[in-house]
This record gives C-alpha cells, structure tokens and sequence, in this order.
C-alpha cells in the first residue's frame, strides 16, 4: 500500500503570548523569534500512518508538504521518523496561500509522485485552523474523504477509519483509494526521532519542485486567495483602571465607593 502524508510548517503555537507579533499591514504573523514546526495534527497524521505501517506491513510512506524553502526541515524530521520519501513543492511567493490553492498544488504533487491508495493530512492547521485542505483535496482528486479520523486498519482489503463525531465514535469502511484528515489523540502522539536518525536524514534524497514544473501558474498562486479575504488582524488590548476612593471614615468611603460605582454603571 502506498500512503501520502501531506504536512505544513507553520509558526509556533506555543510562542509566548508575550513574544508573539502581528504586522497589521498584511494581517499576518510575524516570525520575530518564534521557531517553524510541523504542524501538530500533520504530524498526527504521519504517526498514524507509521503505526499502520507497523500493524499491516508492505507499505511506503511518502511525504509531501508546499511551503517556503524552510519547510524542508519538516520533511526531514519525517524521514528521521521513518517516512520513505520525501518532496517539496517550493512556495517563493505568498506566505499564507488559501486553502483551495494549497489543495491544488498537492492534487498536482501527487499526480507527479505516483499512485496512492491513502492520503492523509492534518484536520487543520495550527496557525489559521480552516481546516478546508482535506476536502478540497479530495475534492481535486475525485475521491471520497473522511474527516477526522484518529486511527486505521487494514482488514479483508478495505480500510477501516475510526473518527470521532458529537456523540462518540464510528468505524467506517473505505475501498481505497481515500482521502482521510486526522485528528490528534493519545494513541497517535508524535514519536521523537532517536538522533542517529535525524542525522541520516539529511543524506536521504528529498524531490523538490517549482510550481512552473507542476504546471501550475505562479502567479495566480502567490496572488492570494480569490474566495475570502481577511478582514483585520490584531492582538487584542486589555487595559484595566484602578481608582481609590477616599474618606476620613469606613463610612465615608463606602459611600464614596457606591456613588462612584452609580456614576460609572448609570445605576439609578
């Protein structure tokens, strides 16, 4: 079996509040001295796929991600954790592309890498969270997708996807292939890649590709989304006043306290 994990490297979301940075004029995050990592539920969905190749056995695991030049760190990481292959689709224009050009971009990646009987991408992403990429893609690819699933097994042929929903949990049945967007649970907690095999990662081929060599107009990608548009991005400011009342007495000073409260409330 041929599995495709799609990851994407986003900022830190565990940056201190304190450090964290926005620039108003492209209502955007600023990197400042916050550190890029793969995207937590991407690499849900990478640990899901390894444990499955664990169980089942016979299967290669390729990754694939569409980002800035940086996002090959990602990638590495995946082959340190034991992913086959590796290819990066290199965004030299828009930092934050919609969902729907992101969509299309793996639909092409993988037309050129190959057949797969199950692609897997994260249940969203970490920094914006639309949480669209897997749809779309399947979409793309006229395949059928199932949302949030936490775990896989190979049983007479078919795929069984369990996910979470509102009311608990089910197990559907797949022909591949599938799309599948997954979801973060304490059975699919990354593993840390032992150092000997982050080393070696970095001697592992990695495929790299332009959007021109996808076929694919670079400029309508780095021209941003067409369908939504941000309307304002801010950190939100809290301000807080202290007054004093004052008096010679207890007295005089919790009358002070309730008239200031009537002027400042309206109380009648």
């Amino acid at each position: 079996m041929n599995i495709l994990v799609c990851l994407k490297q986003i900022l830190d979301p565990e940056i201190p509040a304190r450090d964290f940075r926005v620039v108003a004029a492209k209502r955007e995050a600023e990197r400042g001295s916050a550190s890029l990592v793969t995207n937590i539920f991407c690499e849900n969905a990478l640990e899901t796929a390894l444990q499955f190749r664990e169980r089942a056995g016979g299967t290669k695991i390729t990754v694939l991600s569409y980002g800035q030049p940086s996002a090959e760190d990602s990638l590495r990481k995946a082959l340190a954790m034991k992913a086959d292959a590796a290819a990066l689709v290199v965004n030299d224009g828009n930092t934050n592309p919609d969902p729907l050009t992101v969509a299309r971009v793996l639909a092409a990646a993988n037309a050129k890498l190959g057949t797969f009987d199950l692609i897997m991408v994260g249940r969203e992403a970490g920094d914006w969270g639309a949480g669209q990429t897997g749809g779309l893609l399947a979409e793309m690819l006229e395949l059928p997708c199932v949302s949030f699933v936490d775990s896989i097994e190979s049983v007479g042929g078919k795929l069984h996807l369990k996910r979470q929903t509102d009311t608990g949990w089910e197990t559907l049945a797949a022909e591949p292939p599938v799309v599948v967007t997954v979801t973060n649970d304490e059975h699919n907690v990354p593993r840390i890649p032992k150092v000997r095999d982050v080393m070696m990662s970095y001697r592992q081929p990695l495929t790299q590709w332009t959007l021109d060599e996808l076929g694919i107009n670079a400029d309508e990608a780095r021209a941003g989304n067409t369908y939504y548009d941000v309307a304002e991005l801010a950190i939100p400011q809290k301000e807080t006043r202290c007054e004093f009342v004052s008096g010679d007495t207890l007295d005089e000073k919790v009358e002070a306290f309730a008239r200031r409260i009537i002027e400042v409330t309206g109380a009648m």
